[in-house]
């Protein structure tokens, strides 16, 4: 249109001018989410829908933008603005009135300057690309800097405390310690930001122990839950109680849980992301190996809990039945157990028996247990009656059996049929990469007795699983996209060319992080290797252009300076729609958004940077490539016209 060109002409040609360089950048963007099939674990199954939805809507832009939108141009778009002010020669100025001609204006003058800077960075293309290759290469410096973390961290609205009294603290001293805790949590938190607070002591003798994470009368849990719209992080929270605890009850572990859905999941079930197992057939030697590692890495900066649930000195009774002397009586041992364990709790986990409502249909279980106030000393105990079946006189326990006491774990966990002591360990932060080093250097420097083996289970092991398929997916978007960019461009060379946008959104992307401490975590990742597929459109539209100004007869020099002249403009309005639909996920405006911020400043950060930098690097790199050939095509034209003129 601004050539003079009839609405409908200009359609039919700008849509014909651009449809393969945006066809390009359409599959490029798409074929960066064919690495998610290499994905693992919790990863694939979180972007295998992402890939699946943006591969569609792209396809679906690129058909309606290829198909409606020259009609809708034809149609509704007349010529407002000067064909001077867009560069073009022999364009007269017309006088432009509003916003339209006062934006115009400005960014004619912007364009003016970006000519001028880039016309000096042409002067000496092998400075500028590596002094922006350069940059990038000081910019990988960050990279030990960063946390690393498996998801990104987000508020649950609720924290679970762990409480561990001393062992063999009774019943009531562990409900005084809650007590205590309650109070605590009722003075850290906001009565406005408070919901619910419930506790869980001790555990019972049926099946209903199977669903507790306490071991015994002295642990105990208190499960803490938010209002939905609380002012202070539930993670903030959970460090001023912390603080409170160690300060106020120092005899008592605690231990902090998030209580949040996601870390579940993350974590395997597990209650912690590190999960240290210490496992042998010597129980007793693989607890004393355990707790080392839990002293050395409760010395640990940036360790927040560290806790091993089991306990080795639990209070108990051993029960030695004399079999000779039973049987004389017509006992046999696993009566003589029987009748213990129906005395001090009930027979209903050795011999349950229901009984059924004739009328309603309705089972009732039916147990029976001595009244709490006939066993409560060792002497109750060892005079509970004895009665052999078939016989009416009985005797008394301590006829048969010999009742001593003991000390044993509490609980005896296994993994791979191997007995198991697990030291759960939490970071302060979102960083778990830096702990996890710190955890397996103390692993290493631990010497564990022979047969006892230490092994870290936890979020860890899909973490590091998942990063390993990021990598390998970084690597074959990049291969993809090169190869599409080849069988488009017909060249080898030029896919290169257009593949430096790649390390200037690397760079972005990690100066990015850095400034606003986010952790490279699989989201992050995922933003990186979707800005692959962004980032290289802008060189595509720059390179392609350029080529085509070349076969209209420009020399090299003037071909790349007009081409990204012209494109800087639609490479602009492109860059900042995707910048600005990104901007409220990054800053966690909406619910839920805290998960895929870091998704969004990977593709900010690196389309920002690499927009800057692009149109700088990827002219500079065309002219020092093409240098050379183009000043041989030209020297072959002039001697090939010079011998027709002979």
């Amino acid at each position: 249109i601004e050539h003079g060109e009839a609405p409908e002409i200009a359609a039919e040609k700008g849509g014909r001018e651009v449809a393969l360089p945006v066809l390009a950048d359409t599959l490029s963007t798409i074929v960066v989410f064919f690495p998610v099939v290499f994905l693992y674990g919790v990863s694939r199954y979180l972007f295998t829908a992402l890939a699946l939805a943006v591969a569609l809507a792209m396809l679906a832009s690129y058909f309606v933008a290829m198909t409606v939108m020259p009609l809708f141009c034809a149609k509704f778009i007349r010529r407002r603005v000067a064909a001077h002010e867009l560069g073009f020669e022999g364009a007269k100025p017309e006088d432009h009135q509003g916003f339209n001609g006062w934006f115009n204006r400005r960014f004619e003058q912007m364009l003016d300057l970006y000519e001028h800077l880039l016309s000096k960075t042409l002067v000496r293309p092998l400075v500028t690309v590596l002094v922006i290759l350069g940059g990038f290469l000081v910019s990988l410096s960050l990279f030990p800097q960063l946390g690393v973390a498996y998801f990104p961290r987000t508020d649950p609205g609720q924290f679970v405390v762990n409480l561990k009294a001393p062992t063999g603290t009774h019943i009531d001293g562990t409900e005084k310690a809650v007590e205590h805790v309650e109070r605590i949590i009722r003075e850290v938190v906001a009565p406005e930001d408070l919901r619910m607070v419930v506790a869980n002591i001790g555990i019972t003798t049926d099946f209903s122990a199977l669903y507790t994470p306490n071991a015994g009368p002295h642990t105990a849990f208190v499960q803490v839950s938010l209002n939905e719209h609380h002012r202070v992080d539930s993670y903030e929270y959970m460090r001023r109680v912390r603080e409170r605890l160690r300060r106020e009850m120092p005899h008592v572990s605690a231990y902090f849980q998030s209580g949040g859905l996601v870390d579940a999941v993350l974590n395997l079930g597990l209650p912690a992301p590190i999960d240290i197992q210490v496992s042998g057939s010597n129980l007793e030697a693989a607890y004393a190996t355990a707790a080392e590692i839990a002293r050395k890495a409760r010395a640990l900066p940036g360790i927040s809990d560290v806790l091993i649930p089991q306990d080795m000195d639990y209070p108990s009774l051993a029960l030695e039945v004399d079999r000779v002397r039973a049987s004389d009586l017509g006992l046999t041992q696993k009566e003589v157990v029987g009748n213990v364990i129906t005395a001090i709790s009930s027979d209903q986990m050795i011999a349950p028996s229901f009984w059924v409502d004739p009328k309603t249909g309705v089972d009732y279980l039916l147990t029976v247990q001595y009244p709490e106030e006939y066993v409560k000393t060792m002497e109750d105990l060892r005079a509970i009656p004895l009665r052999a079946a078939g016989r009416t006189n009985s005797t008394r326990l301590d006829a048969v059996s010999r009742v001593s006491h003991i000390h044993s774990p509490t609980e005896v966990d296994h993994y791979q049929l191997r007995r198991v002591v697990d030291v759960f360990v939490s970071p302060e932060g979102e960083d778990l990469g830096h702990s996890l080093q710190a955890v397996r250097k103390i692993i290493a420097e631990t010497k564990a007795p022979e047969g006892v083996r230490i092994t870290v289970r936890g979020v860890v092991e899909g973490m590091e699983a998942s990063f390993r398929s990021f990598g390998l997916g970084l690597l074959l978007s990049v291969l993809l996209v090169y190869l599409i960019l080849v069988a488009q461009f017909r060249s080898f060379l030029d896919p290169l060319l257009i593949l430096l946008a790649v390390p200037t959104g690397l760079t972005g992307a990690l100066i990015t992080f850095h400034l606003t401490g986010t952790t490279l975590n699989i989201m992050s990742l995922m933003g990186i290797v979707m800005m692959v597929g962004i980032v290289v459109s802008n060189s595509i539209l720059i390179v392609e252009f350029t080529h085509r100004l070349i076969e209209d007869g420009k020399t090299l020099r003037e071909a790349v300076s007009l081409a990204c002249r012209v494109r800087l403009r639609p490479v602009l309005m492109t860059s900042l729609a995707t910048l600005i639909g990104l901007l409220p996920m990054a800053l966690k405006l909406g619910v839920g958004t805290e998960a895929y911020a870091p998704l969004a400043l990977a593709i900010i950060g690196g389309l920002g940077v690499s927009v800057v930098l692009t149109v700088f690097i990827v002219p500079a790199a065309f002219l020092l490539v093409h240098r050379g050939r183009h000043s041989h095509d030209q020297s072959s034209a002039t001697a090939t016209v010079s011998g027709a003129s002979t």
